[in-house]
């Protein structure tokens, strides 16, 4: 059984930051963030379409976050 590789994706809040999340594809990475987040915080999220990005890109984008 071949293991699918977890992606890392950018998504962003209403206030210009964002929030990493990893899964199978966005909705998968989108779901595990509802599991560490509350309500309110998921509401931050704008429906934009996440980035992509590769783990050796994660540092260029910590300003970022928020």
């Amino acid at each position: 059984m071949k293991l699918k590789a977890h992606r890392i994706y950018l998504f962003t809040l209403k206030n210009g930051k964002k929030r990493i999340g990893y899964g199978d594809d966005p909705e998968h990475a989108r779901r595990v963030l509802s599991y560490r987040m509350t309500s309110a915080e998921m509401d931050e999220m704008t429906d934009d379409p996440p980035e992509t990005i590769r783990q050796q890109e994660l540092q260029q984008h910590v300003h970022e976050l928020g």
